[in-house]
This record gives C-alpha cells, structure tokens and sequence, in this order.
C-alpha cells in the first residue's frame, strides 16, 4: 500500500510539471552560475564537480558516506559470525582457497598494483580532472577483492581486518567532520582561511579538497572490500 501510494504521488508530481521549452518555464538557478563562474577562485578546483561536491555542498557528500559507513555497520551486525563460528568456517572453507591456482595468481600479482596505482592517480587527480574518492575508493576496493580471491583470506587479513577498518573509517569520518567544520566556521564568520588554495592545476591545490578526496576514497575502498568480505565469509 506504501509503494502505490509513493508511485501515485510522484506520478501526480510528474504530471504537473512545466510542458518542456515553455516560455514561462523557470530559468537556470544562480546558484548554478556563481558555482560555474566563481568555482575556480573561490575553491582553487579546476574540476568544477570535485568543487561543488567537497566545498560548496560538503555536507551533501559527509551524508553520503556516512550511509555507506552505516550500510557497513549494520551489514556486519546482521551477517557478521560470532568469532569461534568465524574460524570454525574459516578453517572448513581454507581447502577451497586458490593455493594451487599459480596462473590466476601470476595475473592477480600483476593487475593488483596496476589497480591500486591507477585508484591512487583516480583519486588524487579528483580535484583537477573526472575522478574522485568515490571512483578511486571503488577501484581501490576492487583491488583488495581481487587480492582476497586470488591469495586468500588468511593472507589478506594481515594487512586487511576489522581493526584496520574501525581505524580507517573513523579516522577518515572524524578528519572530514573537523576540516569541513572549520572551513564552514571560518567562511560562515569572515574569518580568513589558514588553508591556502594554492596555484589550480597543481596536485597540491584546492585547499581542502584533495585530503577530503582520500578520505572519502577510504571509506569507499573500506565499504566495497567490507560488503564482500561479509557476505563471503561473515566476517572481516
């Protein structure tokens, strides 16, 4: 009864909307002019997209990944195995992990590095080009996917494992509250910034927009490797 209800209300919505190219149409919102015209010297971005996102509407993207951090707590808490249970599967499952498989390990050893390094530039490039931490913490994440099917959870988890993540998460989550909550203080008060824009098109410009980068790409990278570990194994 809730979809039907939901579906007839944004089909009435639809049905009342201004006949496309009429005249009396509203125009584009200024809104999106001063991002256009103002966006280069006031952010110091030259990818006007990373600028809208990690500056101007910061909070936007702060509510994005803290549902993918939620999504991820409460997909542990419904999947996650108790920890005996967890090892007891582990240790069943372990004469299905690819030690034999040397061809399919010879490829992973040689795309892994060529996916991290090209997450690395997706990521840090955000700022100046298409990319982002929300591509480059996928790609990321794929790498550590693909490191876990090909080597194994047991090697994987010496590096990757649900302390790593708690430290990941909350130390990307915890940066991006206090940077973005300073800048808004700042601006919102006329206070000058401490943060220096830097020259637009060098890799160290934009302010605070290439760290915020990283720590998006973090809880991304986290998220897409943490889905998979869960549903894989019932645990990180």
């Amino acid at each position: 009864m809730t979809s039907l209800t939901m579906t007839a209300v944004l089909l009435l919505t639809v049905a009342n909307l201004p006949e496309y190219g009429k005249t009396g149409n509203p125009v584009e919102n200024e809104v999106f002019s001063r991002y256009i015209e103002e966006g280069l010297r006031e952010t110091g971005a030259v990818n006007i997209v990373a600028a809208v996102m990690l500056d101007y509407r910061a909070f936007d993207t702060l509510g994005e990944i803290v549902v993918l951090f939620t999504a991820l707590a409460t997909t542990l808490m419904l999947l996650r195995d108790e920890r005996m249970v967890f090892i007891d599967r582990y240790l069943d499952q372990s004469k299905y992990e690819p030690e034999e498989d040397q061809i399919f390990r010879a490829i992973a050893s040689i795309l892994i590095p060529c996916l991290s390094l090209f997450g690395v530039y997706v990521l840090v490039n955000g700022h100046l080009s298409a990319g982002g931490g929300f591509a480059g913490g996928a790609i990321l994440g794929a790498a550590m996917v693909m490191h876990h099917v090909a080597f194994g959870l047991g090697r994987t988890r010496q590096f990757l494992n649900e302390s790593t993540f708690r430290r990941v998460i909350a130390c990307a989550l915890m940066f991006y509250c206090v940077a973005k909550g300073y800048s808004f203080f700042a601006v919102g008060n006329h206070l000058p910034s401490v943060i220096p824009l830097g020259e637009p098109g060098s890799i160290f410009s934009a302010g605070l927009i290439l760290p915020l980068n990283i720590a998006v790409g973090a809880v991304v990278a986290c998220t897409v490797y943490g889905f998979f570990s869960l549903f894989n194994r019932g645990g990180l």
